[in-house]
């Protein structure tokens, strides 16, 4: 190791190629949802209001009783 400050053949500094740093960690992966959007029925296509920090697959179409999912 070049200096002893743990850089790498190539001088990458710490922490590159571990999924560390460049927005890694940061608690939202691939699917998090954006506030406000609302909850579409796969079923019957009703589209009701997302209620912050209720996911819609606990919520239930009130036309056919289905489990609802994220529309954005």
């Amino acid at each position: 190791m070049p200096g002893r400050d743990r850089t790498g053949p190539l001088g990458q500094g710490p922490g590159y190629g571990r999924g560390m740093g460049r927005g890694q960690g940061q608690g939202r992966g691939r699917f998090a949802a954006v506030p406000g959007g609302s909850c579409i029925c796969p079923n019957c296509g009703n589209i009701i209001a997302h209620v912050v920090g209720q996911p819609c697959i606990e919520q239930s179409c009130p036309n056919c009783d289905a489990r609802m999912t994220r529309n954005m």
